[in-house]
């Protein structure tokens, strides 16, 4: 299960190190081989291959005549690459993932329980602003019970 948020910086050639505490786990789950992907909120996916598959399978099963299906398709699928972490535990992004996510140097990983995000870090910032600003909003479906 990954969790957490790290903070992190791009090198010139586009790659991430994946922490230490979380390069075992994920190189373990799928024996090494990652999916890379992109979100409608603008920040990446990174998935364990084998946590993908399902969720690909799933998206593609959905008519393609549909508009909106389709568009998550593309979305989805269209931008996924497949990848592996190098002898140093890094992660090269894709310069098209890089430019979709609107990635500069410094960016934010955060462990989702089966996968990460992945968030620049002004949408990053952006996402907490408009978390803050909700206020005391009813909780989202299915979180109503919720109680910390």
């Amino acid at each position: 299960m990954f969790q957490g948020a790290t903070a992190l910086s791009l090198d010139a050639k586009g790659r991430l190190a994946i922490p230490a505490r979380h390069r075992e786990a994920l190189v373990s789950a799928s024996d090494g081989q990652i999916v890379l992907t992109a979100h409608p909120h603008r920040c990446l996916l990174l998935y364990p291959a084998s946590a993908w598959e399902p969720i690909r399978a799933k998206v593609l099963a959905a008519s393609s005549f549909d508009e909106r299906s389709a568009m998550y398709q593309r979305l989805l699928v269209g931008y996924a690459c497949d990848g592996a972490l190098d002898s140093a535990g890094r992660l090269l992004v894709p310069p098209e993932l890089r430019q979709f996510a609107q990635f500069e140097k410094q960016i934010w990983l955060f462990g989702q329980g089966s996968h990460f995000e992945i968030w620049s870090d002004a949408a990053w910032q952006r996402q907490q602003d408009n978390f803050f600003s909700m206020g005391n909003q009813p909780l989202p479906p299915g979180l109503e019970g919720l109680s910390l």
